[in-house]
């Protein structure tokens, strides 16, 4: 059994401001797409709050709690891990609990605990074997590259570059999303950007260790991922994955200029350095939650939309702060695909609702998962990375 030292003294006396008011249970796309109180912040603050009250003595014998059982805590655990981690609830929290972190202090006590679901295991022996998460080969990472219309000779594998483009591990595997490092790639060539992949050198970034409750893996991953820039002598990191864009603004040493491929892309914008012609398309934009919520980036996808001639942009009812998730975070496919894909649901209804033809976001996940349901349920609708818009406006090249 795990003791109550997984949580700082700041997240101890969070626990304590809950008001029990609720508005966490409203915003919650779980709860929403399960009709599952259970899976409510409030439901999970209670439980920690017992939870922690047991482990202390003189609190335990005062309120004359009995030790959960190994099946409630098993119960307990298993609504915990059903969470897309999406922050709504940290988002409209009116005493501002930080209750984000505290659901990823609260998987790292269920893993000490030896309390959660069967593929937290998958995914620490896949992180710990290929140093991915989906088990492919790491050697394999930059093979998307071949794929490309005009793939270069060196595969953008260099040996020295001020520019590091940290692919992630969900664009570099899976087909779905690896169209978004190819439409970035192409677009950073025809802006003449000198950049480098790490290639097999690129290790996860750790945000799945994080979000399974394994933050004791992490150190020799970041360790890793910092010397790998190091010796190709960058000064920047470009990713345009908002998880892998988060760990390394909040885990990592600040080291080096950091930019999500949104922010990176409007610069190359402003300056010309983008050839672009007319687009007609109508589209909606999703917010991805660690790039929204998570990193407050919210303009710069916008003023990139509206910068292409021809895109007309038709907002969402639910946007930027208040944006609803996609349910593809927090290792929920994992652990629930069914709840994962009615999340999903919930949120193409809500883009066809706007009348749009594309749905455009700045997230790999965001796109798999959309595109996945799109794609079964036969939907028509466009799903696309921010990226792949700057692509299909480019003017044709020589």
């Amino acid at each position: 059994m795990a003791d109550n030292q997984e949580y700082n003294v700041k997240q101890l006396l969070e626990m304590g401001a809950c008001t029990n008011c609720q508005a966490c249970t409203d915003v919650c796309p779980a709860v929403s797409s399960s009709a599952n109180g259970e899976l409510s912040a409030v439901y999970r603050m209670k439980g920690l709050q017992t939870l922690l009250k047991q482990r202390t003595g003189l609190l335990g014998r005062l309120f004359g709690k009995k030790p959960l059982t190994q099946e409630e805590l098993k119960h307990f655990s298993d609504t915990v891990f059903r969470c897309t981690l999406c922050g709504n609830c940290q988002e409209v929290c009116p005493v501002g609990i930080h209750l984000k972190d505290l659901w990823l202090s609260l998987r790292h006590d269920m893993v000490q605990s030896k309390s959660y679901p069967k593929k937290i295991n998958m995914i620490r022996d896949n992180l710990a074997e290929d140093r991915n998460v989906f088990a492919e080969d790491n050697e394999e990472r930059a093979e998307w590259v071949e794929d490309m219309r005009d793939p270069p000779d060196d595969n953008y594998i260099k040996d020295q570059s001020d520019v590091v483009y940290f692919t992630g591990c969900t664009a570099a595997y899976f087909p779905l999303a690896q169209k978004i490092p190819m439409a970035l790639a192409e677009i950073l060539d025809r802006s003449s950007v000198d950049f480098t992949l790490l290639g097999e050198e690129e290790w996860c970034c750790g945000f799945p260790m994080l979000g399974a409750g394994l933050g004791e893996m992490f150190q020799e991953f970041m360790t890793h991922n910092l010397e790998a820039v190091r010796e190709k002598g960058a000064k920047e990191l470009v990713f345009s994955c908002p998880s892998c864009y988060q760990m390394w603004r909040e885990h990592y040493p600040q080291e080096f200029k950091l930019s999500h491929s949104t922010g990176f892309l409007l610069n190359l914008l402003k300056k010309g350095r983008i050839p672009i012609q007319k687009l007609p398309l109508t589209v909606t934009y999703h917010d991805p939650c660690d790039l929204g919520r998570g990193s407050r980036i919210f303009e710069e996808p916008r003023e990139i939309i509206r910068s292409i001639p021809g895109v007309q942009f038709v907002e969402l009812p639910k946007s930027k702060e208040n944006c609803q998730c996609c349910g593809g975070g927090g290792n929920l496919e994992m652990v629930d695909a069914e709840l994962s894909a009615e999340i999903s649901k919930s949120k193409i209804q809500e883009v066809l609702n706007t009348g749009a033809q594309a749905v455009v976001t700045s997230c790999q996940q965001c796109v798999r998962t959309m595109t996945t349901y799109v794609r079964r349920n036969k939907v028509d609708l466009q799903v696309m990375d921010i990226t792949q818009l700057v692509q299909k406006a480019l003017r044709p090249g020589d």
